[in-house]
């Protein structure tokens, strides 16, 4: 494939700046942006995808294009952040849309992540006699929808581990040198603030019971961005021991859900009569199923969760494969072999390849991908 002009890379760009105005807003459907040109290389058409509008970013971008610059749009370029459906879903397929528009050429970032669509959009296009081409910033493309590739593939959120930790690992206190209910912060505001966007832009958020009976957290999106819907908040809790009185059961709002192998029938009336919602799976090795509780969320459009766990879910999560990407939050401390680890008792050590590093003041981000949710198939196909 030819490198992309500088041209497709500055719209490219400019689709992307688009696509992430869904964030928060589009799933369970991929967040994606179009930019419209004319014959001439002037933008007549800007969209991008809201799930309760309903219009995909083309469809959106096309209308615009329709109402300020009519026949115009015959012989334009599209710039598309994602390969353009060829199917009908809610809505008519937009290859269709593009084709009637008299368009000569689409760029798309990278084909669809789904086995079953990848590839169909672009024959579409160009037995239309439409000159299609994919690559163009396909990596931040892939980057924006890596929830939405994950689970059009296998049904299951994308899993984001989120860690704050000191330089020797430890993500708390010794037992008894804290008072139980009141958080530890580990990490310094600025590297707090930074947790909000990842609440933001993921469906759910978890933790374990322990966490929440020592740091009684509200786990909710305190960024202030739109989202559609609330940030489902999730409880691993094998023996059912939420506290009634605990901050996200005295503020559940249907928003609540707590993953359980007990049958204690009287704790859990107690607890949904409170508006949580309680989620009883058949145990493994006495443990709640991690991988049922994915399919669950998988069913339900999670497309990105959030793991804001302790010492044992954080390491059966990684043992199990189960992580997508880690972002760890490490301060600047040494808290000594008494303090809590964040990991105990690993079957496999953890590479983090091609790692991302953010500072906030004295305070570091690692973020690397562990499992790429992208097909191989869903590559260039120029």
């Amino acid at each position: 494939m030819n490198s992309p002009s500088e041209r497709d890379t500055y719209w490219m760009l400019r689709a992307l700046e688009l696509a992430r105005r869904g964030i928060g807003l589009c799933s369970p459907n991929p967040a994606v942006g179009c930019v419209i040109l004319d014959r001439a290389g002037q933008v007549i058409g800007e969209g991008w995808h809201e799930y309760d509008l309903v219009d995909h970013a083309e469809i959106d971008a096309l209308r615009e294009a329709k109402t300020h610059a009519g026949d115009r749009l015959r012989g334009g370029t599209a710039y598309v952040t994602l390969e353009p459906c060829n199917h009908t879903g809610r809505t008519p397929p937009c290859t269709g849309a593009l084709i009637d528009a008299g368009l000569a050429r689409v760029v798309a970032a990278t084909a669809d992540p789904n086995p079953n669509v990848a590839g169909h959009g672009a024959e579409a296009l160009r037995a239309a006699g439409i000159q299609t081409s994919f690559g163009t910033c396909q990596a931040e493309a892939r980057r924006l929808n890596e929830g939405f590739a994950r689970w059009s593939q296998h049904k299951r959120p994308f899993v984001l581990m989120k860690v704050a930790m000191s330089l020797d690992g430890r993500i708390a206190p010794p037992a008894g040198q804290h008072p139980r209910g009141e958080i530890y912060w580990i990490t310094n505001e600025a590297a707090r603030a930074a947790v909000q966007p990842l609440r933001w832009q993921a469906d759910a958020a978890m933790v374990g019971v322990d966490t929440v009976v020592e740091d009684d957290p509200l786990l909710t999106d305190r960024s202030g961005l739109r989202r559609r819907r609330p940030l489902l908040r999730i409880v691993l809790d094998s023996a059912l021991r939420m506290p009634p009185d605990a901050k996200m059961v005295t503020t559940a709002q249907n928003d609540v859900v707590i993953f359980t192998v007990s049958n204690d029938e009287k704790r859990a009336h107690e607890l949904r009569r409170r508006g949580v919602r309680v989620e009883v799976l058949p145990a493994e090795a006495g443990r709640v199923p991690l991988g049922k509780v994915l399919d669950k969320l998988g069913e339900e459009g999670i497309l990105t969760l959030l793991t804001e766990t302790g010492t044992r879910l954080n390491t059966a999560l990684l043992s199990a494969g189960l992580v997508d990407r880690v972002h760890l939050f490490v301060s600047p401390q040494i808290m000594g072999s008494d303090a809590v680890p964040a990991f105990r008792g690993m079957a496999n050590f953890v590479q983090m390849p091609d790692v991302e590093i953010e500072r906030y003041g004295n305070d570091l981000g690692l973020c690397s991908l562990l499992r790429d949710p992208w097909p191989e198939k869903a590559g260039n196909r120029d």
